[in-house]
């Protein structure tokens, strides 16, 4: 049977095994720092001014004022200034305009979750948390669009609370159609010849 050659094993030099780690190491470190640098950014929640109680949960109803822009300052939507309502249902409504956090884009409703009542807050997201590649129809919003919006938060509901408000709003909006229904119908109503 032939001998297999033999190779003599050389000692490793002092300090080689310590080199060999540490080039492990860094080249770890590189390419976790390119696969971090590669990774689209995900939501940032500033505050503006800072709000005072409970955060939100995904069944409460905010109350607020927004205002959405693109990734290039241009706006795409903004609250209504003022909702046109009669002063009794007015004064019962808390201002702004009533959003329910679970019913949002992803990006959105997590930056609500946020915030508190009387707070102004700036939410950023990027593309996938917003509308991805199928933007609202007939919106200015280019698919895979990063968002931010500005809102303040007026007031914070729960789901039963914003319902029980919805019942009485629609109770005095159907009272008051009643009673213009009957003012109407008593004004064509002949008079009652004099006697």
């Amino acid at each position: 049977m032939a001998e297999v050659t033999r190779v003599p094993l050389q000692p490793i030099a002092k300090g080689s095994l310590l080199k060999l780690w540490l080039g492990v190491l860094v080249a770890v470190l590189v390419a976790a720092g390119v696969a971090w640098a590669a990774m689209p950014k995900g939501l940032t929640v500033e505050t503006v001014t800072a709000g005072e109680g409970p955060n939100p949960t995904e069944s409460s109803v905010v109350f607020l004022d927004y205002v959405g822009k693109l990734e290039d300052g241009t706006e795409f939507d903004r609250s209504p200034e003022s909702l046109q309502m009669p002063p009794e249902i007015a004064a019962m409504i808390p201002r702004g305009v009533p959003m329910p956090v679970g019913d949002m884009v992803p990006g959105f409703s997590q930056g609500l979750l946020q915030t508190q009542k009387g707070g102004t807050y700036l939410i950023e997201f990027p593309g996938e948390l917003g509308y991805g590649d199928t933007p609202p129809p007939q919106s200015d919003i280019p698919a895979n669009a990063g968002l931010s919006f500005e809102v303040t938060v007026h007031e914070i509901l729960t789901e039963e609370e914003f319902q029980q408000l919805a019942q009485r709003v629609q109770t005095i909006m159907m009272q008051a159609q009643m009673e213009a229904q009957a003012g109407e119908s008593g004004a064509q109503a002949p008079a009652a010849p004099p006697q």
